[in-house]
């Protein structure tokens, strides 16, 4: 499909992959709308590529609706696009040092990554059925963003790795079931990449990190995930699936 002059949702566009995959999108012709619980952040970026920005908490299914239809009805061109990027990475082990369980927090990340990726991929397809059929008859694409950790997940990485593997583990049925209606269901695993949070740990911690990663031996770059988006929506063969973007690195457990 191609992407100019289509409407592409970015969740989590005011930071990180969100907003690296929301400036290579607009710098592809996309009309790109970008939700956030940062409002700050998400005009801040919207503000350098001519784009719209909402604040919105991904968990909450009726904001996640009335967001996706206030920025189709002041859109020119027709929802087409949706990548899910918005997401939190806490972390606790199972039961902590004091013998709490660490079930809030489990919930409060699956809410989050794994819920409201569903969210905005269920009204995101909501809209895009209602459109005519492109040639080959597509109506639209939803990426979605697991991660390196839903097969190697770390100690304190239960909640996350939950999460994105209910991501990759939904990519294959969603495709099935929208099937029907011309849309593609695909998510993207990244390893390590460079993103707020990696960039605030200490230089050491960030070498140790690099160095368990073959080729490149380097953090990813944002706009290296932006770019398996674009490949992704421009390629109608890519469907149901997960890929790893990682540099062929795998996690330890620690």
């Amino acid at each position: 499909m191609e992407i100019a002059g289509h409407l592409a949702l970015v969740t989590g566009g005011g930071s990180g992959l969100g907003a690296a995959t929301a400036r290579h999108l607009a710098a592809r012709g996309a009309e790109v709308a970008i939700l956030d619980f940062d409002i700050e952040r998400a005009h801040q970026v919207a503000g350098e590529i001519g784009a719209q920005a909402y604040q919105v908490d991904v968990g909450d299914a009726q904001a996640v609706g009335e967001a996706v239809a206030q920025a189709v009805a002041q859109a020119r061109g027709h929802l087409r696009m949706a990548v899910n990027c918005a997401g939190i990475a806490n972390a606790a082990r199972v039961v902590g040092r004091d013998g709490t369980p660490s079930t809030a927090l489990f919930e409060r990340v699956i809410r989050v990554n794994l819920i409201g990726s569903f969210n905005v991929m269920a009204h995101a397809a909501a809209e895009m059925r209602k459109l005519d059929a492109l040639d080959g008859g597509e109506r639209g694409v939803v990426v979605n963003t697991s991660s390196a950790a839903w097969q190697d997940g770390q100690v304190g990485q239960a909640a996350y790795a939950a999460s994105k593997g209910g991501i990759a583990a939904m990519s294959l049925p969603v495709a099935r079931d929208l099937a029907r209606d011309g849309i593609r269901c695909m998510a993207i695993a990244p390893g390590l990449f460079r993103t707020p949070m990696m960039e605030a740990l200490p230089e050491e911690t960030t070498a140790a990190i690099t160095a368990n990663i073959p080729f490149p031996a380097r953090l990813g770059d944002p706009a290296e995930f932006a770019l398996m988006v674009a490949q992704i929506i421009e390629n109608p063969y890519l469907n149901g699936t997960t890929i790893r973007l990682d540099g062929a690195t795998r996690l330890p457990a620690r």
